[in-house]
């Protein structure tokens, strides 16, 4: 499909440059299909879902946890910028580095507080793997010279500040290694928890490392022409016991952001079932894709002409998520990492 059938006009002023407080506190735009005389969408606040799902139901969540990846230094006299993407073992990382053209093989890279990294190798994608030397760990290393990898859609136009420490971070962040929340989950507060498990509503945990990659804009002119950087994921076995447990007894999955969608069809066999499962993904969903693992999807709103609109719009129909957006643009709706929620329900 032409990615320009995926373009929509956002003005600036919709988006969202800090979270509302309190996260649950943000609203929530309810998207059903046409067929099931959605044709009106329901202007509703996160704080309602315990009442738009059913007992039952289970909800899916992203657990990883955003390290500050964003890395500022010098090759020699020249200033770069280092967004690492993807950790390739416990010492080498795969990064996407601004001002790359002053890099080559070998050279070494420094930053703040200490650190340093060596170029290694150049990829067809124009990341770089780099290698941090010595034996302490990368992650403490991260934490002396490294900040949150706010998008850039953000970090144009403020700087990053200690509170996007706390406000790029979902409550449910256990396993280090994401370099962009899955912000869907930046809207839930134990409150909010505590009503959906009042509601009998289930909740499931696995983890996708979201990469970088999930930033960077679509070039090719067609879908078919594009190709996704891959990211790493795992899914328990038990969890996916209980989530086939939960589907046969007529509950819903209903993922939590598009990490979880995405991981989710990606373990997910020909029967629907989904299995114990850990590695790489780089599913790339766009209309005529048939979901087997979910059925339906929390998720903020996404930028024009990206895999993740395109991916709403195979799971909702692209008339109907533009319609949608339009409808969220004219009635206010902060857009973005740091925006409203909405809630798909094919």
């Amino acid at each position: 499909m032409k990615v320009d059938l995926f373009d929509f006009e956002l003005p600036p002023e919709r988006i969202a440059l800090r979270p509302v407080r309190p996260r649950d506190a943000a609203r929530m735009l309810v998207v059903r299909p046409d067929s099931a005389g959605g044709g009106a969408f329901e202007d509703r606040g996160v704080r309602d879902l315990p009442d738009l799902l059913k007992k039952g139901d289970v909800l899916v969540f992203n657990d990883t946890r955003v390290i500050p990846a964003q890395l500022e230094g010098r090759r020699g006299e020249a200033k770069i910028g280092v967004t690492l993407h993807k950790r390739v073992d416990l010492r080498r990382w795969q990064a996407f580095i601004r001002n790359a053209k002053r890099v080559k093989e070998g050279n070494i890279l420094t930053f703040g507080g200490g650190v340093t990294a060596v170029a290694e190798a150049r990829h067809d994608d124009g990341s770089w793997t780099l290698s941090f030397p010595g034996t302490e760990p990368v992650e403490l290393l991260l934490e002396r010279a490294g900040t949150m990898p706010l998008p850039p859609y953000i970090a144009g136009k403020r700087s990053t500040d200690a509170q996007d420490r706390e406000d790029y971070q979902t409550m449910f962040a256990a396993r280090d290694g994401a370099v962009a929340a899955p912000t869907a989950s930046l809207h839930f507060t134990p409150e909010l928890v505590a009503a959906l498990d009042e509601a009998g509503i289930g909740r499931e945990i696995l983890t996708l490392h979201v990469g970088a990659g999930t930033f960077l804009p679509v070039k090719a002119e067609d879908t078919a022409d594009h190709r996704m950087h891959s990211e790493w994921g795992r899914i328990e076995p038990e969890v996916a016991e209980r989530l086939n447990g939960a589907r046969a007894a007529g509950g819903r999955l209903i993922a939590v952001g598009t990490t979880s969608l995405r991981l989710l069809e990606s373990a997910v066999a020909p029967d629907g079932s989904i299995a114990g499962w850990e590695g790489d993904t780089d599913i790339f969903i766009t209309p005529g894709y048939q979901f087997r693992a979910v059925d339906g999807l929390m998720t903020n709103f996404h930028l024009p002409k990206s895999t993740l609109f395109m991916l709403v719009s195979a799971l909702m129909g692209r008339e109907r998520m533009q319609a949608a957006y339009a409808h969220a643009i004219d009635s206010g709706y902060r857009f973005y990492s740091y925006g409203d929620s909405s809630l798909l329900l094919p």
